[in-house]
């Protein structure tokens, strides 16, 4: 659960950064911008193992799927938004 948390949260300061729409300026560096996504990928991957190990071992949990499903989506968000910003970089 708190893996989820720290990634929609990270995930909202991306976005409040203005890293969805680079053309307008970041409000933040961008390497920062980049190690927010690179924390946040790790962060969310953790969870998804930490899920996974969990699920295994208690079965399945309505709640439990959701965290490890909503995980996954983050951290595909990162790898996404991560890609993106180092095509600035070039």
């Amino acid at each position: 659960m708190l893996a989820t948390s720290m990634g929609l949260f990270l995930h909202l300061l991306l976005l409040w950064s203005g890293v969805f729409e680079p053309d307008e300026g970041l409000s933040l560096p961008l390497l920062t911008l980049l190690f927010i996504a690179e924390f946040g990928l790790f962060v969310t991957i953790a969870g998804v193992i930490a899920g996974g190990m969990a699920l295994s071992k208690q079965g399945f949990g309505i709640t439990l799927v959701a965290v490890v499903l909503s995980c996954t989506l983050f951290a595909a968000g990162f790898v996404i938004v991560g890609w993106g910003l180092w095509k600035l970089i070039a």
